[in-house]
């Protein structure tokens, strides 16, 4: 799988990395074998890109890559984690952790300071069993933006000067927030969370012209929105950002599934194309929960998209005329 570098940085990831979150147990539980066959599968399939945080599971997801990773050769893989959250350990007195579910041994302490950063990083280390971590992430940053950026980012940028980590950035569904971060920071990365889809444009606007000023990459993360463009034609129930679609959404995705059925390919295919297009896009970061997922979502990915649906799109009004042309 192809390989792109991050920024400025020394570091690479394929053009499809693997989301950890549903590998905490993300609405629904997971266990330890289905979560190592779906990592295996990944790995199978030449994805070399793991992303994870403490948050997912409260330290359920990094446990699981941890113990993937540590059996391949350290210069065949790029990790990445998240700070922002500290897990402190509690009684779970027989409660389960929402929206993971994962018995609420540990709760959540927002911590953006420079010593919770290192912290987080230490704590996150030991639970992987692993070295170093490359790419770091200040996460969901939107409630304490202030303090991330005036406190959080210079320590991840004291970290990547020591070597600790590789790249540095953010990961938050908000472009207007990482617009600022790009605009007033050396970051490498930043990871933007459901807003280049097929369904939302709106990093096009200001974020992504941003990127592609100061040669930072954007990793396209929630390429499905949540579910509605995961399947080839969006059932009533679907999601759409974590909430039920809207009906005048759910059209929209039927519309454009009408479009690639001639065509003969999917929608979850073009979603997964569709974003690394641009040229700030080094890649997509899909969450995977079992083996079956990771060979439907690599096989999707190799699909090549015929030019002419985009510019069948295009023509309905469903793509914005400032995405990048598709040849």
């Amino acid at each position: 799988m192809k390989q792109n570098r991050l920024g400025k940085s020394k570091v690479h990831v394929t053009e499809v990395g693997f989301g950890g979150g549903p590998l905490g147990g993300l609405f629904e539980p997971l266990d330890d074998e289905t979560a190592a066959e779906a990592l295996e599968a990944a790995w199978d399939s030449g994805i070399r890109y793991f992303d994870t945080s403490p948050h997912y599971g409260i330290g359920h997801s990094e446990r699981r890559i941890g113990d993937l990773l540590r059996g391949k050769p350290r210069d065949e893989w790029t990790l990445s984690t998240k700070v922002g959250r500290l897990l402190v350990p509690q009684d779970p007195a027989g409660r389960t952790d929402e929206p993971f579910k994962v018995p609420a041994t540990h709760r959540r302490v927002w911590d953006f300071t420079r010593d919770g950063v290192l912290r987080s990083v230490e704590d996150s280390l030991e639970r992987m069993g692993v070295d170093r971590i490359d790419v770091l992430y200040l996460h969901d940053a939107e409630e304490h933006f202030e303090e991330a950026l005036r406190e959080g980012f210079p320590a991840l940028a004291e970290l990547r000067a020591q070597g600790t980590v590789g790249a540095i950035g953010a990961g938050m569904y908000h472009p207007g927030k990482l617009t600022r971060l790009v605009e007033e920071t050396d970051a490498d990365v930043v990871m933007l969370s459901g807003r280049y889809t097929l369904l939302d444009h709106s990093a096009l606007d200001d974020l992504l012209p941003a990127c592609a000023a100061r040669g930072i990459s954007v990793l396209a993360a929630s390429v499905f929105n949540s579910g509605l463009l995961a399947t080839a034609r969006p059932s009533a129930s679907a999601t759409f950002d974590y909430a039920p679609a809207t009906p005048q959404t759910l059209e929209r995705a039927h519309r454009m599934a009408d479009i690639c059925e001639p065509h003969g390919v999917t929608l979850p295919a073009v979603a997964m194309a569709f974003p690394t297009h641009h040229p700030a896009v080094a890649g997509i970061v899909v969450g995977m929960r079992t083996s079956d997922e990771v060979r439907r979502n690599a096989a999707a990915f190799e699909v090549q998209i015929p030019a002419q649906l985009w510019n069948d799109l295009r023509a309905e009004g469903l793509l914005d005329e400032l995405a990048p042309a598709h040849t």
